[in-house]
């Protein structure tokens, strides 16, 4: 057979070095609908347990809302199962346009092009409105997905240190004599939970003659006073020329996302972005769901608030046990274990006390900076949040880290 033994070995050996590292991934198997609580599989073959899932991207709480849900199963009766086919030759229906048109209302730009993921969007964008004569600049820290769309372009890249105004500044400098200018950035940074500086970047993309291009992926819906993202947070509405999002998180949490902003943009990507040319559009019941959670959002800002409560209670939570944490203000709260092997322990230590959270490491985040990432969520109410802090400060004695800073932690474990 064309798979030789001498290939086996070859990724076996690679597989148990992950896994003699204590970084192999184990997917737990959720036998609910997403929620607050879930039911769990881990590891596979196990009896069910009902956990508090504290890592979902599920900001709003919308996922299984029994109006979202409805709101599907309407869609698939009125416009059926899927499309078959791409955009332009019989993949659009009304539906389409019309949660378009509701983004762009939504966000305050000038019109949206739906894709089949956020990811999709990302990697479309680059290619289908740059050149070999124009540069990309972007955060360092910058999701995958816009790493990726930076690889296919043909333009010209560079980026800058993490939030770093001056350094970002001097790089616009250098590459003033460029055609066309973009600086990229995420609105809030997933990882590390921490918001772009926007209006500061903005002004700086004003005064160089560039293009501010801002992925709001875990922003939109609940970041800003009334959710509309990060340029709402930050007063820029109207001044980031492109915004991406998803609406696989707080948006219902299934998949689908779009690229957002100044109309010429946004033809250029349904001209060229192949991911857009190429595959096939969201599936009916996904849009009619995502039009119907911009309606409740449109009505009330009540899951909002109550999501922003929530993370105040659980950062201070955190903080006033010992825990050491990244700063920030929005419902991503890491944990910082520094060790990727502890993480995974941590993991599966607050399972057995009923918490869902997953312990991350390289390649998701850099050598050294394992972390257990907790996500809030308008759909924890607060036992679930009292139960999940008790379990937090239980396994973090048993770990003996509460009250220690990076450097005791990294002594006591290493990186």
């Amino acid at each position: 057979m064309s798979f030789s033994e001498k290939t086996k070995e070859i990724y076996q050996a690679q597989l148990n070095d992950i896994e003699a590292k204590g970084i192999f991934k184990q997917e737990r198997l959720i036998h609910s609908s997403q929620a607050a609580d879930i039911e769990v599989e881990f590891p596979e073959g196990s009896d069910l347990k009902t956990v508090i899932n504290m890592c979902s991207n599920n900001y709003l709480g919308l996922s299984s809302h029994p109006d979202v849900v409805k709101a599907a199963h309407d869609g698939l009766d009125s416009r059926g199962y899927g499309m078959s086919s791409v955009r332009f030759i019989c993949g659009t229906q009304d539906i389409h346009n019309e949660l378009e048109h509701k983004v762009t209302e939504f966000l305050g730009t000038e019109d949206t092009i739906l894709f089949p993921s956020c990811m999709d969007a990302n990697t479309g964008v680059f290619e289908a409105i740059l050149t070999e004569e124009d540069i990309m600049i972007s955060d360092r820290l910058v999701h995958a997905s816009i790493i990726d769309g930076i690889r296919l372009s043909p333009a010209q890249h560079d980026t800058f240190k993490h939030s770093n105004m001056d350094h970002l500044e001097k790089k616009l400098q250098l590459h003033v004599d460029k055609r066309l200018k973009v600086v990229i950035t995420d609105g809030v940074f997933s990882m590390d939970g921490d918001t772009a500086k926007l209006d500061q970047m903005a002004d700086l993309c004003e005064k160089y003659d560039a293009m501010l291009f801002v992925d709001d992926s875990h922003s939109s819906g609940f970041i800003g006073k009334t959710g509309r993202g990060t340029h709402e947070k930050c007063g820029v509405m109207g001044r980031v020329d492109i915004i991406t999002t998803t609406f696989g998180k707080a948006l219902g949490g299934a998949s689908g996302g779009c690229v957002s902003g100044r109309r010429e943009i946004v033809e250029m990507c349904r001209q060229k972005a192949r991911p857009y040319l190429f595959s096939n559009t969201i599936a009916p019941v996904v849009v009619s769901g995502v039009l119907r959670v911009l309606d409740i959002l449109s009505q009330s800002t009540e899951r909002r608030d109550k999501l922003e409560k929530n993370t105040e209670y659980w950062r201070q939570g955190l903080t006033e046990a010992g825990f050491v944490l990244k700063e920030g203000d929005t419902p991503i709260v890491p944990v910082m274990l520094f060790n990727a092997k502890l993480a995974q322990d941590f993991s599966r230590d607050l399972y057995t006390e009923g918490i869902y959270a997953i312990g991350f490491f390289f390649p998701v985040v850099p050598n050294g900076q394992a972390r257990i990432r907790t996500q809030i969520s308008a759909g924890h109410e607060m036992h679930h949040l009292e139960k999940a802090l008790a379990a937090f400060k239980k396994v973090g004695e048993k770990h003996d880290i509460l009250g220690k800073t990076k450097q005791e932690i990294i002594a006591q474990y290493g990186l």
